[in-house]
């Protein structure tokens, strides 16, 4: 096989799990350039710590990770960084620093210990900022910026840093409407360009919409891994969220709506 058809991400054999509690057992998928995959599920059911698994952040029970055809521990941290992005749930800012500086620390895996950014990065941070609708924000102190700001703020930085895979953890939290379809056509951008990503939504419409596969999680480390067209069902949803789904659709546009 040619490093052309090679998975850009692959897992074998994972199991997953809180203490006694199972997330996924046997997981087993690849990730190829270009794919989008959603992960989706109740509230507590374990799909961020699933997500931090996958993105090398806590270890696995058992099987293995391959990011580019090696484990993370053979990339080292530099290298995996340069790979794969990751945007987590929540963001600290211990701090008082700028948009501009936030927005910079996506380009920090690109320069060495010591190194300064350069003009490069700044045109790349800017640009990621203008992508997220922060343009005119870069001097802005981020403890002004609102809840969907600061959101849109951590995906300007996860695009500053250009990796070929990305993990989001709900990253439509704290977006309104308008500004939750505007990031999610910036993924499907990226995706298009040849980036990966996995992603945790909570609206399985809008996975139908923007995800090629999905990964369903049920209680008792139960999955279903496929096609989003074929596993995003009333029947799978309803079982999925513990409540009957309805199935509607206008002008090619579909929704899942309690009954």
């Amino acid at each position: 096989m040619n490093a052309a058809a090679s998975p850009l991400f692959a897992v074998h054999g994972l199991t997953v799990g809180v203490g006694a509690r199972a997330i996924c057992r046997a997981l087993q998928f690849s990730l190829m350039p270009g794919e989008i995959l959603a992960i989706l599920g109740r509230n507590g059911i374990g799909k961020s710590t699933l997500l931090a698994t996958l993105a090398g952040l806590r270890p696995p029970q058992t099987g293995e990770i391959l990011l580019a055809g090696k484990h993370y521990a053979e990339h080292g941290a530099r290298t995996a960084a340069l790979l794969r992005g990751w945007l987590g749930q929540r963001q600290e800012d211990p701090f008082p620093v700028t948009a501009l500086e936030i927005a910079l620390s996506g380009r920090h895996p690109h320069l060495s210990r010591w190194q300064w950014e350069g003009d490069k990065d700044v045109r790349v941070a800017r640009a990621a900022l203008a992508d997220a609708g922060l343009a005119g924000f870069e001097e802005r102190a981020v403890q002004t910026l609102s809840g969907g700001e600061r959101q849109r703020l951590a995906i300007a930085a996860l695009l500053a840093q250009e990796t070929p895979l990305m993990f989001l953890d709900e990253p439509l939290t704290h977006l309104d409407l308008n500004h939750q379809i505007a990031m999610l056509k910036i993924f499907a951008r990226r995706a298009e360009a040849g980036a990966a990503l996995i992603i945790v939504l909570h609206d399985p419409g809008l996975a139908l919409r923007h995800a090629g596969r999905v990964l369903l999680l049920y209680d008792g480390g139960e999955v279903s891994l496929g096609p989003a067209k074929a596993l995003l069902t009333p029947e799978n949803l309803s079982r999925l969220y513990g409540h009957p789904l309805l199935r509607a659709e206008t002008e090619g546009c579909v929704a899942f709506i309690p009954a």
